[in-house]
């Protein structure tokens, strides 16, 4: 069976983009796989360790409320907390799931700065085998 992974984050664009996925999983009867990237800048050490640690917290906090919208729209969900860069979590989700596409939300940055500082739709458009669907932060009139 296919699924809908999202990455979801505290990003200005997390919630719309959970919407829209909770939409698409919704039309194709398809459960959402959530997933939060959590590997923390640095290399190790006590300092790393805590800061990784701060990262999977936040990332918890934010899926809950996220597993909590996916159930009130009647829609299954799992939950992925990886140690790795999100755009490698994601891509890395989207194979153990059999994903039909990959969903993230986007703030603004246009495709040069995306291209320069490796944004994480920029990497998943040029990376993913799957389709990526990339959701704007703000309404459109």
């Amino acid at each position: 069976m296919s699924s809908v992974v999202l990455g979801y984050d505290e990003s200005p664009g997390a919630e719309r983009a959970l919407r829209v996925a909770l939409e698409v999983a919704a039309a194709f009867g398809e459960p959402l796989v959530l997933v939060f990237g959590a590997a923390a800048p640095g290399g190790a050490g006590e300092e790393y360790r805590a800061h990784r640690e701060a990262v999977r917290q936040a990332g918890r906090g934010a899926l809950a409320r996220a597993v909590a919208a996916a159930d009130e729209a009647g829609v299954p969900s799992t939950v992925e907390v990886v140690d790795e860069k999100p755009a490698q979590a994601l891509l890395e989700a989207a194979d153990r799931h059999g994903a039909r596409v990959i969903i993230v939300g986007t703030w603004g940055e246009g495709p040069l700065r995306g291209a320069l500082l490796g944004s994480t739709p920029h990497k998943l458009l040029h990376l993913s085998s799957v389709p990526v669907l990339c959701v704007p932060t703000g309404e459109r009139a």
